[in-house]
């Protein structure tokens, strides 16, 4: 047997326990290069596939690429978050002897027992740093009264016109970002909130404008204004809210802002119910299960529509999330037997053509 032509056959035979004779003695091997490879033998060390090498870094084999989540896996879940919604605010609709601030107030609750958890488990803390503490109060505080507004909306008018007045949130976002953060704020962000304000009109129908074709859009048209008028409140609040969210931006954990919303807006509506005296159990047990399924299904409505925005460009999703109109359509014919007007569904496609056409132009200018 010839002599071995490297270190490493060398280390080889005197592993296997054959010995080298003395007039072939082996040649100066490195100690670092021995070492090197004998800790490549060691478990989780393995060899470059290319060169031989531990030192290069490069594992045995080619690193498998990094499994990229699966094709419309985002816009699935922003479907199943806008159903997840929608069927939340059919219940809130159906319960209508509970007030909707109290509805606000069992939502809070339910998502208190599953955001506190989260805040140990990240060790976030409560309170949150001192400079974004006044951020958090304000995004609580509104987040809350849009809440609240919006579930008024769903009890006082219908099912479809709250959640398309609802929807121009982000026409009402571009405005107040240029406003607050310097966003540029450009014609067409002009002719989507003109468009809005067209679709919002449409829907609520004033008399000065209508005439008397507003009799027959619901029993007490006063009490359709009052609902329409909630809806516009919570478009603009939750449109604030998000400039709020966007100027903390990551310098504040997620569930924190949560938590400062679960927490305002639960003690906000005790003070409210308190003033207004109208704090009662339901006595039907269906209502009390349709307020546990509001809280649930709201909370796992943010879950999928975060997860969504995670894994997917924001121009789809936005997109995908004007099934939340569809859904609304949907459930006020087939649950309450109420067809939309021609009135309504012009309204709403103003609405979402203004809504989407500015979330996917944001989307555009942020991916140049």
């Amino acid at each position: 047997m010839g002599p071995p032509e490297s270190s490493g056959d060398a280390a080889d035979l005197e592993v296997s326990g054959l010995r080298l004779t003395d007039h072939a003695p082996p040649p100066e091997v490195d100690d670092g290069r021995v070492d090197a490879e004998a800790a490549a033998d060691t478990p989780g060390r393995r060899r470059c596939w290319l060169c031989g090498s531990v030192r290069c870094g490069s594992s045995a084999e080619p690193e498998a690429k990094k499994k990229a989540p699966c094709p419309g896996l985002g816009l699935f879940y922003t479907l199943l978050s806008a159903f997840l919604f929608s069927v939340a605010s059919l219940f809130v609709k159906k319960v209508q002897d509970v007030h909707a601030v109290e509805i606000s107030a069992f939502r809070c609750v339910f998502q208190m027992l599953v955001i506190i958890p989260c805040l140990i488990y990240r060790k976030s803390g409560f309170i949150g740093p001192k400079d974004q503490q006044l951020f958090l109060l304000l995004r609580g505080v509104l987040g809350s009264t849009a809440m609240i507004l919006m579930y008024y909306a769903f009890q006082t008018t219908s099912l479809a016109d709250a959640t398309v007045i609802a929807f121009s949130c982000p026409v009402f976002t571009s405005l107040f970002a240029c406003i607050f953060l310097k966003e540029k704020y450009s014609l067409w962000d002009a002719f989507f909130t003109l468009f809005a304000i067209t679709g919002v009109i449409l829907i609520v129908r004033p008399p000065f404008l209508f005439g008397s074709s507003t009799a027959g859009v619901e029993k007490n048209y006063s009490v359709h204004l009052k609902g329409t008028f909630a809806a516009i409140g919570h478009a603009v609040l939750a449109a604030m809210t998000i400039v709020i969210l966007r100027k903390m931006g990551k310098s504040v954990d997620y569930f924190l802002s949560i938590w400062y919303y679960v927490i305002l807006g639960l003690l906000e509506s005790i003070i409210v119910l308190f003033i207004l005296g109208e704090w009662s159990l339901p006595h039907c047990g269906l209502d009390r299960l349709f307020l546990i399924l509001i809280g649930l299904l709201g909370l796992g409505g943010q879950i999928f529509m975060t997860k969504a925005l995670q894994i997917e460009k924001a121009g789809p999703v936005a997109m995908t999330k004007t099934m939340d109109v569809v859904f609304a359509f949907i459930f006020q014919i087939i649950f309450f037997n109420d067809v939309p007007t021609w009135w309504t569904v012009g309204g709403a496609l103003c609405v979402v053509a203004s809504s989407t056409g500015a979330a996917l132009r944001k989307w555009l200018q942020s991916s140049k």
